[in-house]
């Protein structure tokens, strides 16, 4: 009988271990297939099995899964975005294609383009801020003017805040429209700009498996005018009626986008006028651990059950909260040296101490998830202690960035 395979479409530096480690112990065997696996260092060790190909072509992975195929017998398909949510639609349109569970490509196609997202949403009566879609300078001046500012200007299509900022003047306007449009900033296709009101109020993610909701995540972003996230806590704390209106707002995005099948995260702001939604990711969002840690609920494997046609179960088993602070520089230069991981790691609630950059990196501010330079996570059986736990053990971490020479 052929060994079971489990495909995974590009990688994740924080979820992409949990995916090959929960997919072993459901007996599957991982394959990882990427334009480029050596960036992803899980995959640099070669431990694990890698396929070099090139995942924007969907005839090219028909092509490298089918000879995966005759020699395995494949379980299920799933993958992660980078920075190119277009990969969603191609792992849908592989579990069609190979008959295996998945969701459905249209909707995953309509949820990763913004504007079509909301125009969905619109059509359904959710609740979402004003917003514009504009192709050149004129319409995103002229759609800023009519909303009114402060606006968040962002490609239609893109994940991680890239390209995402809020513009509280019209100069702020003028110069990320140069900065989108003036060749900085890559586009995989034409550009497509969205101009949005800026939504005032705590920011949170609806955590979703197929219709139901596991939980609430509380965000926490760096300093504007960018979004780069500092900090997740899960679970939320709201109120019984706040959780309700959350729950509810996510239900009935899904529904809008006709999604329903595997997990989803539903960024929401939390406005005088009550929930409305940011966006809809038809994927886990980057913090399956912190669920484990604080409900015992493995999003991650649960999600594998799934996509190879297995039970799944979202029952809890503890009742804690956990939480991630994301370390972030101030300014650019050269990462010179990282130390006290140690001291951190052995703060009693500390489950991971971890820096994605080597000593000696240049580091350029992005404005966007790539600023992180590392995180730390800590669990308890309250909110307060997490917190207390988490700063404690942030408070022992340091690093050194000398600034570029002008010379």
């Amino acid at each position: 009988m052929a060994r079971k395979a489990l495909i995974l479409v590009e990688g994740h530096r924080s979820n992409g271990p949990l995916y090959i480690q929960a997919a072993k112990s459901l007996g599957l065997h991982p394959i990882s297939l990427s334009r480029d696996p050596t960036q992803y260092d899980y995959l640099v060790s070669k431990k694990h099995e890698a396929i070099r190909v090139d995942t924007d072509s969907y005839d090219a992975m028909i092509e490298v899964c089918s000879r995966i195929q005759a020699m395995y017998d494949i379980s299920g398909i799933t993958g992660f975005t980078g920075l190119d949510e277009s990969l969603y639609v191609t792992v849908a349109n592989l579990c069609q294609y190979f008959g295996l569970p998945g969701p459905n490509p249209a909707s995953i196609e309509h949820c990763c383009d913004k504007f079509i997202q909301r125009e969905f949403l619109a059509e359904s009566g959710v609740e979402m801020p004003a917003y514009r879609l504009a192709v050149n300078a004129t319409e995103i001046e002229e759609a800023a003017a009519e909303i009114g500012l402060p606006v968040i200007i962002k490609p239609a299509i893109g994940s991680g805040s890239s390209g995402v900022r809020m513009c509280r003047n019209v100069e702020e306007v003028k110069e990320h429209t140069t900065y989108l449009l003036g060749g900085t900033h890559r586009w995989r296709s034409s550009p497509r700009i969205l101009v949005e009101e800026c939504a005032e109020g705590n920011s949170y993610s609806a955590q979703m498996m197929g219709n139901e909701m596991i939980g609430v995540t509380g965000n926490v972003f760096g300093p504007p005018p960018h979004f780069v996230y500092r900090e997740f806590t899960y679970p939320a704390v709201l109120s019984d009626y706040e959780q309700k209106r959350i729950a509810d707002i996510s239900l009935r995005s899904l529904q809008a986008l006709a999604l329903g099948w595997g997990p989803a995260n539903i960024e929401v702001r939390l406005t005088k006028r009550g929930p409305v939604v940011i966006e809809v990711n038809p994927r886990l969002a980057g913090d399956p651990q912190l669920v484990h840690l604080a409900h015992g609920v493995d999003l991650v494997r649960e999600h594998i059950k799934l996509a190879i046609g297995d039970e799944w179960n979202l029952r809890r088993t503890r009742s804690h909260t956990a939480a991630v602070r994301f370390l972030v520089p101030d300014r650019d230069g050269t990462l010179e040296w990282t130390n006290s991981d140690s001291r951190a790691a052995a703060v009693p609630g500390v489950v991971e101490v971890k820096f994605y950059k080597q000593p000696n990196t240049p580091i350029t501010l992005k404005g966007d998830y790539r600023d992180c330079i590392g995180h730390v996570i800590a669990v308890s059986p309250s909110g307060a202690r997490t917190a207390s736990i988490l700063q404690h053990a942030v408070d022992l971490v340091s690093w050194s960035i000398t600034p570029f020479s002008n010379r």
